[in-house]
């Protein structure tokens, strides 16, 4: 089979699951999974696919006006696709936030309405659960986003290693979120103050 058409094939298993292993690909279309990630390569550097711990999921559109869409729904400022915080909703809508800081900060804003809360692990740029991820704070490490900084780890093991290297704190999601939520209250919610 031609790499084109197992891309087309790739693309229709992902349209109907949604979200893929690299191994159920390899093993549906009969090939190594070194010619899958070949094969998805293209997908990944359009946006058009996401890589995911050991698979890959599509990607969804955005559903935001085009003067937001490049912008943090909670600071405004400009997105970073590395650092992103992705929030779907109950009525559909995607909102994204530039770092893990406004996403927790807006998901608490948002009560209740947040069905799915995506971000990406810090060391391997996977996304992952943010409900169910490591969140490491007052580390020495200045990645320039909003502060407190706020790092996401899927993985606890990864993120105490962090922490022996750089400093700090690993939370997981309702500690982080209510230390962060006290943290800007003293400073009076403010995202860039230092």
């Amino acid at each position: 089979m031609l790499p084109i058409e197992r891309q087309k094939q790739i693309k229709r298993i992902l349209e109907s699951k949604k979200t893929v292993k690299i191994s159920e690909l390899s093993n549906e279309l009969q090939v190594s999974e070194m010619t899958i990630r070949r094969d998805l390569k293209p997908f990944i550097q359009d946006g058009s696919v996401m890589k995911t711990f050991g698979g890959v999921s599509l990607a969804t559109p955005i559903s935001m006006n085009d003067t937001a869409k490049n912008t943090c729904i909670f600071c405004h400022r400009a997105l970073h696709q590395k650092m992103t915080y992705k929030l779907i909703r109950k009525n559909a809508e995607t909102e994204f936030a530039c770092c893990a800081h406004c996403g927790l900060l807006r998901q608490a804003q948002l009560n209740g309405e947040v069905t799915h809360a995506i971000c990406y692990d810090f060391l391997t740029q996977t996304t992952i659960s943010a409900p169910l991820a490591f969140y490491v704070m007052d580390t020495s490490l200045d990645t320039g986003c909003c502060k407190p900084q706020v790092l996401t780890f899927e993985w606890q093991d990864h993120a105490n290693k962090f922490v022996k290297g750089f400093g700090g704190k690993v939370y997981p999601f309702e500690e982080a979120l209510s230390i962060l939520q006290h943290t800007m209250q003293e400073s009076n919610n403010q995202c860039h103050i230092k």
